[in-house]
């Protein structure tokens, strides 16, 4: 994959928070402040832009460029998860022109792993990571089984993860959340689906899309 497939991954999830917005909201203002939805409107919308305006020559730099934008864009907690999560992908993919499914499997482990150090988060603690990490698994199994993905199949294996993504975001309802704003509500926020979960499987349902394209 070159460098047009993640240019698609960024304007789809542009697209999604957009559209998703408003539940994203909802769901945020049960646990949190009410603001999931416009930080990640804001910081997605510019992100695709500062894409679109410097035209990155490499999946990796794109990446970083997306990240370090999220940084600066979107408040509250999001931002930096988020922004820490594509840097870090970024880095992983180095400067190569294009990269493999093996080379996007380990870019997301990476990307994971500095959502998990910077958050200080893991399973079940509901978090974003609770639906990063089924996703990022999947996806690894698929590439260990066979690094050669066509791009048929690479699509396939991101569609599973894109699955396991949304239903690890479904899993933290009934979980008490032991991170981030919404661990000081304690046991009221059990019954609640986490707003950051929840847009983590929107990203990864993107990342599906743009390479079914």
């Amino acid at each position: 994959m070159d460098t047009e497939p993640f240019r698609v991954w960024i304007e789809e999830i542009a697209g999604s928070v957009r559209a998703e917005k408003d539940t994203l909201t909802r769901l945020d203002s049960a646990i949190g402040d009410a603001d999931h939805g416009a930080n990640l409107e804001r910081g997605f919308d510019a992100a695709l832009q500062a894409v679109r305006d410097r035209a990155p020559a490499t999946p990796g730099a794109l990446l970083t460029l997306v990240g370090t934008t999220l940084i600066r864009k979107v408040g509250g907690a999001s931002g930096p998860l988020y922004g820490t999560a594509f840097r870090e992908a970024g880095r992983a993919l180095g400067e190569a022109p294009s990269v493999s499914a093996a080379d996007l499997a380990g870019a997301l482990e990476a990307g994971l792993a500095g959502v998990v150090k910077l958050g200080s988060a893991a399973e079940g603690d509901k978090t974003m990571v609770d639906a990063l990490t089924p996703a990022v698994e999947t996806l690894a199994r698929a590439v260990r089984q066979r690094e050669d993905l066509t791009g048929r199949e690479l699509a396939e294996a991101l569609r599973a993860a894109a699955e396991a993504a949304g239903e690890g975001a479904e899993a933290t309802i009934p979980m008490q959340a032991r991170k981030g704003r919404a661990s000081y509500l304690g046991p009221r926020s059990v019954g609640h689906q986490d707003p950051g979960a929840t847009s983590a499987a929107l990203i990864v349902s993107a990342l599906h899309r743009a390479v079914a394209r």
